[in-house]
């Protein structure tokens, strides 16, 4: 039967598909409205499968909330172009809106939620793939219920969010300044004490090998001196050879630098003092939480001397921040 451009259309609005895919489609269901969504379908999980190993750097980040409940989640493409299409953004909208109504514990829970119009959230992903021909994926998703929660998104790109919970009722200029705080600063934790186990065994591995390196450099800095030699000249093999070939250091000169480095690094290697090296370390791990748990952060919307503790304190001493989530496609 022959396809009219009024055919083409009419699909076109009901699925968003390209104009050539729909008369394809139709073309090859004989004009069965039915079967022709079906095959835009199916070729929407063709795509995706081609397209599976590409990365999706662009996207959307949204948010919602619902009484003491708050989602924050991640639509991802690959390109920016495709991620501020309408479709995308009311697909992307979509999705939250089906993720605050439905409150799924997951990512993988979320994709069999159903959406308003009866396909679950990773059909409509799938299909959007095969209308744009652009790698979608389902990115991030997370949930927070507390007595009280807040949000933010980041107005100017979409690509960044964040979700608050508190233990009470909060001033609304506080809950956004919290909120902000953990989109802009990206704390690890709430606190010292919640502190991911892994994430300080890894801080106090990186501080004493830190520690330790810089004990060696400064000893062998102090023998280089002592031989008459600027340690700037002799900081890598690069530099001892290109130094050399200047003229800046003699060849003699050269072959000293590297015997200390050599010998007086693996001396001071051997005899580096524990209790020096520990103590350092601890002292880069306390700074590290200073910096990077939220309650101990310099409060971004604050005098610029208040911490983010100090501020919830101000609201009510019993005031607390009892979970956060935060999600960026620029990380």
């Amino acid at each position: 039967m022959a396809i009219t451009a009024a055919d083409v259309m009419k699909l076109r609005k009901m699925t968003s598909a390209g104009m050539m895919d729909c008369k394809k489609a139709l073309e090859e269901a004989q004009g069965d409205f039915d079967k022709a969504i079906g095959i835009i379908r199916e070729k929407g999980k063709l795509v995706a499968a081609k397209r599976a190993d590409r990365e999706t750097t662009e996207g959307a980040v949204k948010a919602r909330i619902d009484g003491n409940k708050a989602i924050l989640v991640c639509l991802g493409c690959e390109t920016d172009f495709v991620s501020r299409n309408a479709a995308f953004q009311e697909l992307a909208d979509a999705i939250a809106d089906t993720a605050i109504a439905n409150c799924p514990a997951d990512l993988e829970a979320l994709k069999a939620c159903r959406m308003a119009g009866g396909e679950t959230v990773a059909d409509a992903v799938e299909a959007q793939t095969g209308k744009t021909g652009e790698k979608h994926v389902l990115a991030f998703y997370s949930l927070i219920e507390a007595p009280f929660v807040a949000q933010y998104i980041h107005t100017l790109n979409g690509k960044l969010g964040a979700i608050v919970g508190f233990n009470k009722s909060v001033d609304a200029e506080l809950a956004k300044g919290i909120v902000m705080q953990v989109a802009s600063m990206n704390p690890v934790s709430i606190s010292a004490e919640d502190c991911p186990k892994e994430v300080l065994e890894n801080e106090k591995k990186v501080a004493i090998e830190k520690t330790k390196d810089e004990q060696i450099q400064k000893a062998v800095d102090a023998a280089l001196k002592k031989a008459g030699i600027n340690p700037a000249h002799v900081d890598s093999e690069d530099h001892i050879e290109s130094n050399t070939a200047k003229g800046w250091i003699t060849p003699e000169q050269a072959a000293l630098a590297r015997k200390i480095i050599a010998e007086v690094g693996a001396e001071k290697a051997a005899n580096l003092p524990a209790q020096m090296i520990e103590n350092i370390a601890n002292g880069r791990v306390q700074k590290f939480l200073k910096e990077n748990t939220l309650v101990e952060q310099e409060y971004q919307m604050g005098d610029g001397k208040q911490t983010v503790r100090e501020a919830l304190a101000q609201a009510g001493a019993d005031v607390k921040v009892t979970a956060f989530k935060r999600f960026s496609l620029n990380d």
